[in-house]
């Protein structure tokens, strides 16, 4: 398998390490096809070539809490089942190695998960004979994403492979155009939601009325990105989906978002399955000083947070030396 937009070959390394950043999953309106990447914690991943036609994971590290508990037993991984799909659809006669260095809390909603496999992706890609493109990568971060969440979708691992704004489907990444001013804040406090309970408040039916008005904010929210226009983002982006039904499992999410409005952001809501809060703002002055006020909030509700500002075209995953 190869493409005509594949990245230079490096096939006489036998080792190879990338970053994959973390990333705002559903950006609110657009539940498991819009993602965008942001610039902060990310994850490590280092692999070998190896003589042995398998996959092997030979350690998980990270500071962050319940990292050594992680599986080793790669398909149960989603960096290992990741790459244990690209080898076997490449038919290669050869396998992989791998480390990761989590920096990603788990459960945070940042999509950790995912930051593993497409870290490990594009590190073991750069050890390939011939080199594949970010887009025929994409179908092996669905295999692994999947070992995490159960079902495949690419808000995710669609932005880290790609960076900035993505819509993904079920085949295809699509970047979207981002105006250059556009800011965002993500705040993660001390809690922990994992995505299988986060994912099981969304089981009842939605009235087709809400599906239609979710369908025109998401309208607008993508009208307004590719004009740059403040005034439609502010207008698009309102969930009325998925965050009223999660919100109840994040303790302070109300205050967060109510916070986060009152300092002009465009708008604010839960970061892929939570508890991880975001919101846009038009300048990075306005996300600096709502980024303590978001922080404030939470620790108004008992628990402290971390905030994350930077460019909405956050980056992409690369090897790094």
């Amino acid at each position: 398998m190869s493409s005509p937009a594949a990245e230079p070959s490096a096939s006489a390394a036998r080792q190879a390490r990338a970053f994959a950043p973390a990333s705002v999953g559903n950006i609110g309106v657009g539940f498991d096809v819009l993602g965008h990447s942001i610039a902060g914690p990310r994850d490590v991943a280092t692999v070998r070539r190896i003589d042995e036609p398998t996959v092997r994971i030979r350690a998980i590290r990270g500071e962050v809490p319940g990292a050594d508990a992680l599986p080793l037993e790669a398909a149960r991984n989603t960096a290992g089942q990741a790459l244990i799909c690209l080898r076997e659809k490449l038919g290669l006669d050869y396998g992989f190695e791998l480390e990761l260095d989590k920096g990603i809390p788990l459960g945070s909603g940042l999509g950790g998960s995912a930051a593993s496999c497409v870290a490990a992706l594009v590190a073991a890609n750069a050890l390939l004979d011939r080199p594949l493109s970010r887009e025929a990568l994409y179908e092996f971060a669905l295999d692994g994403e999947s070992v995490s969440s159960g079902s495949r979708h690419g808000d995710n691992v669609a932005p880290m492979l790609l960076g900035g704004v993505v819509m993904a489907t079920s085949t295809k990444m699509i970047a979207l155009s981002v105006p250059s001013f556009l800011h965002a804040v993500v705040v993660h406090p001390d809690q922990v939601l994992e995505t299988r309970r986060a994912r099981a408040v969304l089981a009842e039916p939605y009235p087709l009325a809400q599906v239609v008005r979710q369908s025109a904010h998401l309208a607008l929210f993508l009208t307004g990105l590719q004009r740059g226009d403040v005034e439609l983002l502010r207008e698009g982006l309102v969930d009325l989906l998925v965050e009223p039904r999660r919100a109840p499992l994040i303790p302070g999410f109300a205050q967060v978002k109510a916070a986060a409005l009152a300092q002009d952001a465009l708008g604010a809501s839960i970061s892929g399955a939570g508890p991880s809060c975001f919101a846009w703002f038009a300048s990075e002055a306005q996300a600096q000083a709502a980024a303590a006020a978001m922080r404030a909030a939470f620790a108004a509700a008992g628990f402290d947070s971390r905030a994350y500002v930077g460019p909405v075209a956050g980056p992409r995953a690369e090897v790094i030396g």
